[in-house]
């Protein structure tokens, strides 16, 4: 099984060509020796959040040394593999050929022990907090563990998949044979009378309109002769018919038709206008100033720009308290000093900034803060013309002429400078984004259409005719030299088409998956490394939803998938316990711990054998080309990231079809955003948990709070209408809850004092405007004074109401049974709330919007939208409900994934 190449290689640098099945029984007895050492995981469920130390902190503070690996984000791809595919490098005999260890980096020996990869590694053996019950929707004092309950959902759902799969297989094989049967069958035999034509309009059985109406013409009789028309009916008739034309192109439902096989040729004519360019650099006043070591300075407009970048936005303490982001600034912000002029002083001496500490952005910051105010104060109607200009400047970017029709344009704005910020905690975070110039875009049009014009003085970086492309223009931001592109809208046909294929690809799936599971737990023990290393890794993008990953250059930053995982990002505790920990697409850093299937242990105890250690590779016989590769033999199409689309979806779907949802549409939603919850997690689609969440949830409370307080007062009116209620129902009901103190009572009842004003004074600004538009006199300050008044009485009333201990009846024909019905509609609101902040909290370090929109077929959603009554507004803005038009259209509550 070694090749020649191979015996070139030194053994620290790879794992052995096979795995003897003696080898493979002694390595299990070893490992099946072993004490558990974790008895809270379950198989298919991973410990989330990271590791805690013993004093609470986690390792992330310090983020240069997860796994002792500098963070970063990987490249586009194009700056991958020296311009060459990545199948082109797998399939070609020159790469097959080369030692492993030329392709792949790996590192020296340095462990060289049986039993190290046993242990988990020093700085990472900390335990990791529990999961939180709520997160599932599920109580905490469950008799069954929630681990175990997850992980058992998990395998049912798994095991309904592969019934599925063998259903759809035992179905075609009886279809196959029935079609052989009656192929069989001579058509003379039978009597043409039983013979029906076929139309060959018809398809799947559904006859089209324009078929249905040419056949019914043909059944007519002709007159003999045509009745002459006159002129202005035949007019009306011709409008009639190409009105009727242009509504069956606006009703064209694309996703009925058959689905196309992906060609190469996108477009045969394309149109467009281009782009729009941020405005130019504006210089900040003189009251603005960089102040360095005490000094104001005047910075050249470049450098200065750059400044007010960073004075802009000193309220966002996330950003410019971390060091990464001022190092990487300031080191941007010295080198376009050093390259346009440092800044002089009043009396026009050179101030060279050297220290980021003697820098002072406050004055700038006030500017910006200053003007936000300003633009935000400005009269409506002042706003309204200001937004209809940059409507009527931007129309004609807006649209696109695609093949003869017309279709939206996604963002047509080439994005403006700033500092950039990343997610995660990325390693470029704070670098200065560039501005982009004309020279630097390429347009992508028709050879017919007219180029659009750069701005006066530029000119384009190309013009191109990429037929293959559906981009319209491209530029390559200075950050990561990644390309930007300008697409069509998400609501456009061609946008809606490729999400439909991508979820009828994880559809098509589903008849597979049994197969595929089937072969590669086959495959598990394979004597041949190569395939058992694949077999291993299908095994963890299956069921733990890992990306795949891709190979990177030597001077990209240390972001993995499962395929380029490295030594130090798994750690094995026996007897089947798997820590990865590592970082992922975009820097966050990934981890979890996961029981696994006892083979997958031994291989991964295997593929970390010594003389491996950190830096090695532990799939160093794997690539993603090569995996891919392998998948598509089984379904045309089908790479490793199929995969999360189809058991995000298959999971979603397995949830639905068992949910009883009842209540209110708050609760509804709650149900539908616990399943959610149950495949993200299970998906891997976490967040960190966003700075305002706290604030968020504190507001969510303070209004369930002014709800029982305006009950309080309810009650107390009834009482002042009928004292003896106060005997009837007992002095408990009557009391104001003690969480409410006469502190919160103040400042709650200033806050609704204050909340008046601000709505009378606005009230009152609107009114003048709309007398000032209709050419009137605007009312006077003294017209505010008196409406104000308003606002003074609730302030006295409710001082009062302290004082006395009393409420006096409000409203019109004030009663009893009125107070009640109110109190009823409070208990509803209430209840209402209290759903909204438990699910927001529940939520809060889970991405539901990733799995929503990127991963669960949107019709899976529009059936749970129907099924149970809730308006799909609920679930997609209208954004998302323009993107996912044709999901919306196209299924009824009885469609199944």
């Amino acid at each position: 099984m070694s090749s020649s190449s191979d015996d070139d290689a030194p053994l620290a640098r790879k794992a052995p060509n096979g795995v003897t099945k003696t080898k493979d029984r002694i390595l299990g007895a070893k490992t099946d020796r072993r004490p558990s050492t974790n008895g809270t995981a379950y198989p298919g469920v991973s410990i989330r959040h990271g590791p805690v130390d013993e004093d609470g902190d986690s390792p992330m503070k310090d983020p240069s040394h997860v796994n002792g690996a500098a963070l970063g984000k990987r490249r586009s791809r194009g700056s991958l593999t020296n311009g060459k595919s990545y199948k082109d490098l797998s399939d070609s005999e020159e790469a097959d050929n080369k030692p492993l260890t030329k392709r792949r980096k790996t590192s020296k020996v340095l462990v060289d022990s049986d039993d190290e990869d046993d242990i988990p590694l020093v700085r990472k053996a900390k335990l990791p907090p529990r999961v939180d019950a709520r997160q599932f929707g599920n109580s905490s004092d469950d008799d069954v563990p929630l681990n175990k309950k997850l992980a058992n959902e998990k395998a049912k759902i798994e095991k309904r998949a592969e019934q599925t799969a063998e259903a759809i297989k035992s179905d075609a094989k009886k279809l196959k044979k029935k079609a052989t049967v009656e192929e069989s069958e001579s058509e003379d035999d039978v009597p043409l009378v039983r013979k029906k034509p076929v139309s060959k309009a018809t398809t799947n059985g559904v006859k089209s309109s324009a078929a249905a109406k040419k056949a019914k013409s043909k059944a007519k009789p002709e007159p003999a002769v045509a009745p002459k028309k006159s002129a202005k009916k035949k007019a009306e008739e011709e409008m009639e018919e190409e009105e009727d034309e242009a509504a069956a192109e606006e009703e064209f439902k694309w996703w009925e038709q058959p689905v196309q096989g992906d060609g190469t040729k996108k477009w045969t004519t394309l149109e467009h206008n281009g782009v729009v360019f941020p405005p130019p650099y504006q210089p900040l006043p003189k009251s603005a100033r960089l102040i360095y070591a005490g000094t104001p300075v005047t910075l050249p407009p470049e450098a200065e720009e750059i400044a007010g970048f960073y004075g802009a936005m000193l309220h966002s303490t996330v950003n410019v308290e971390n060091p990464t982001f001022n190092k990487n600034f300031f080191e941007d912000f010295q080198a376009k000093l050093d390259d346009v002029g440092h800044g002089v002083d009043a009396k026009g001496n050179k101030i060279k900034i050297k220290r980021f500490e003697d820098c002072d952005f406050t004055k700038i910051h006030e500017y910006y803060v200053n003007e936000r105010e300003k633009k935000k104060n400005r009269p409506a109607a002042e706003k309204k013309a200001e937004k209809a200009e940059k409507d009527e400047a931007e129309a004609q970017y807006m649209f696109c002429t695609w093949d003869g029709r017309k279709q939206k344009v996604g963002n047509f704005r080439v994005e403006p400078p700033g500092l950039f910020r990343g997610r995660g905690d990325h390693p470029k975070t704070g670098r200065v984004k560039k501005r982009v110039n004309p020279e630097q875009i390429t347009i992508n049009i028709g050879k017919e259409a007219k180029v659009p014009d750069p701005p006066k003085g530029h000119h384009w970086k190309e013009v191109k005719h990429d037929q293959e492309g559906t981009w319209l223009v491209m530029w390559q931001e200075n950050i990561n030299g990644a390309y930007k592109y300008v697409m069509l809208a998400a609501n456009s046909d061609i946008k809606g088409q490729s999400d439909f294929k991508k979820f009828e690809k994880a559809r098509e799936l589903k008849k597979h998956i049994a197969r595929i599971r089937k072969d590669y737990t086959k495959e598990l023990k394979s004597e041949v490394m190569a395939d058992r290393q694949r077999a291993t890794a299908i095994y963890l993008i299956d069921k733990f939803a890992l990306r795949a990953g891709n190979e990177k250059g030597e001077d990209e930053a240390d972001t993995v998938g499962c395929c380029s995982l490295k030594f130090e990002h798994v750690t094995l505790k026996p007897p089947n316990t798997v820590v990865f920990d590592f970082l992922g697409k975009d820097s966050i850093r990934f981890y979890d711990e996961f029981e696994v299937d006892q083979q997958v242990f031994k291989n991964l105890k295997i593929f970390k054998k010594a003389p491996k250690s950190e830096g090695d590779e532990i799939f160093d016989r794997l690539t993603t080309s090569a995996l891919n590769k392998h998948l598509s033999t089984y379904m045309q199409g089908l790479t490793a990231k199929v995969f999360r689309t189809y058991n995000a979806s298959w999971t979603m779907a397995s949830l639905l079809r068992d949910m009883k949802s009842t209540g209110t549409i708050a609760e509804k939603v709650k149900d539908y955003n616990d399943a959610n919850r149950k495949v993200a997690i299970l998906c891997n689609h976490k967040r960190t948990v966003a700075a305002s969440h706290g604030t968020q949830i504190e507001k969510m409370q303070e209004k369930i709070n002014g709800l029982r307080y305006q009950k309080w007062r309810i009650k107390m009116m009834m009482l002042d209408l009928e004292p003896k209620l106060k005997k009837k129902k007992g002095a408990d009901y009557f009391k104001l809850d003690e969480d409410l103190t006469p502190e919160w009572l103040e400042q709650h009842q200033a806050a609704l004092v204050e909340e008046q004003r601000q709505k009378i004074t606005k009230k009152f600004e609107k009114d003048n405007e709309k007398l000032v538009a209709d050419g009137q006199k605007p009312m006077k300050q003294k017209e505010l004074d008196e409406r104000l008044e308003v606002a003074t009485d609730m302030a006295k009333k409710f001082k009062k109401e302290n004082k006395t201990k009393k409420v006096e009846a409000e409203g019109k024909g004030a009663s009893v049974d009125k107070f009640e019905a109110n109190l009823d509609k409070l208990d509803q609101r209430i209840e209402t709330m209290r759903v909204q902040l438990q699910d927001k909290d529940d939520n809060k370090e889970v991405a539901l919007g990733t799995s929503k929109i990127n991963y669960i077929d949107p019709r899976l959603t529009v059936v749970f939208s129907k099924k149970f009554n809730v308006p799909i507004e609920r679930f997609f803005s209208k954004t998302l409900r323009e993107k996912f038009d044709w999901a919306i259209k196209s299924v009824d509550e009885d469609w199944e994934f």
